[in-house]
């Protein structure tokens, strides 16, 4: 009889937490020994079960604390067990599980396993494994696996696997694997993995594997793979793999396998597998083999250069086959061998030339076409049909 009572004055007292104004809810209701039990009401510690409708005096509980709305501000309480909302709750800190209804709020950190029907939010860390039907955020970092049916965002550092159905964001660095349904982003770098519907923006540097359903942009250097819808590009250089369905581009060097369905460029030097629908290009240098389906240019040239159409460089060294037109600058040099229908060398040629035309201000070399011409060679010799030569 006596249990029996405790357990239907137990239900009268959590159903009355419903409709107590606030400034009776100081009252407790203490069914504990030592602290060890149950206590009903805003007491301030409990080992065991603590309900309440909405905490303002809550300073540590290990086991269950359960309310109905979030804390007063300043939010005080520390939760080593669970923190239970329905719909909501909430507490300074809170080391171990979190379920809210509608959400869960941490005014500092929260360590563990959080399941939060709306939102769950930390003002500092997120740490563990956390589940939220919209969004989650923590005002510093987190470092765990969460998902977000709308996003998830850090104002620092982010570590671990972040997925968001719209959008993962950091306003630190990004570290692990991050997807989002339409972006990506972060205002420093990353390392890992990064997949944005949409796209993937990293202001810094990143490491890893880069993908965007239309473009993916890095402000600094990218060393990886990079693979974007439309395009990719880096305002540092680009270390690795990447293709841009329209093109590939770099404010400063390209290495590695690039292909852009338009071009490939690079504001000072690219090397690798360069290949570019219309065109590949940079500042500096060209190196490696280096595929235009139109043309391709650079001050310098080294390595296998096949063209559709033309070819233009200051210095080239290897082989070169441009459909229509090659030609190397005023006071240049060319090295090597040329396959096109007119090879312009109007700088200095040491090697062999193949073409319909072939010209060089100086031949040291042979040409082969229907027409030769070597400036080097005394005037009755400069024309000449089938070859030249010149040593």
């Amino acid at each position: 009889m006596v249990l029996h009572r405790r357990l239907v004055l137990l239900s009268l007292c959590s159903a009355l937490m419903l409709v107590v104004p606030a400034e009776l809810q100081a009252q407790v209701l203490d069914l504990t020994v030592r602290r060890v039990g149950i206590r009903i009401g805003d007491a301030p510690r409990v080992i065991g079960l603590r309900l309440n409708f909405r905490d303002r005096r809550l300073e540590h509980v290990d086991g269950l604390n359960a309310t109905i709305w979030e804390p007063y501000r300043p939010v005080q309480g520390v939760v080593h067990g669970v923190a239970l909302g329905l719909p909501l709750t909430g507490a300074r800190r809170v080391l171990g599980i979190g379920i809210g209804l509608f959400g869960v709020s941490v005014e500092e950190r929260f360590t563990g396993v959080a399941l939060a029907g709306m939102g769950l939010g930390a003002g500092e860390t997120l740490s563990g494994i956390g589940v939220a039907g919209i969004g989650m955020g923590a005002g510093k970092e987190m470092r765990g696996v969460f998902v977000g049916g709308v996003g998830v965002g850090a104002g620092g550092d982010a570590k671990g696997l972040l997925i968001g159905g719209m959008g993962v964001g950091a306003g630190g660095s990004l570290q692990g694997i991050m997807v989002g349904g339409l972006g990506v982003g972060a205002r420093g770098g990353l390392r890992g993995i990064a997949v944005g519907g949409l796209g993937v923006g990293i202001d810094k540097n990143a490491t890893g594997v880069l993908i965007g359903g239309l473009g993916v942009g890095v402000g600094g250097t990218v060393t990886g793979l990079l693979i974007g819808g439309l395009g990719g590009a880096a305002r540092g250089s680009v270390r690795g793999i990447a293709v841009g369905g329209f093109g590939v581009g770099a404010g400063k060097n390209v290495a590695g396998l690039l292909i852009g369905g338009l071009g490939v460029g690079a504001g000072k030097r690219a090397t690798g597998v360069l290949i570019g629908g219309l065109g590949v290009g940079a500042g500096e240098a060209l190196g490696g083999v280096v595929v235009g389906g139109v043309g391709a240019k650079a001050p310098m040239v080294r390595g296998i250069l096949l063209t559709g159409l033309w070819a233009e460089a200051l210095e080239m060294t290897g082989l070169t086959v441009a459909g229509a037109y090659f030609q190397i600058a005023p006071d240049g040099h060319f090295r090597g061998i040329a396959i096109s229908a007119f090879n312009h060398i109007r700088g200095t040629q040491r090697g062999l030339t193949i073409g319909l035309i072939n010209y060089a201000h100086r031949l040291h070399g042979l040409q082969l076409g229907l027409l030769n011409y070597a400036g080097n060679q005394p005037p009755a010799l400069r024309w000449l049909p089938l070859l030249n030569f010149h040593r």
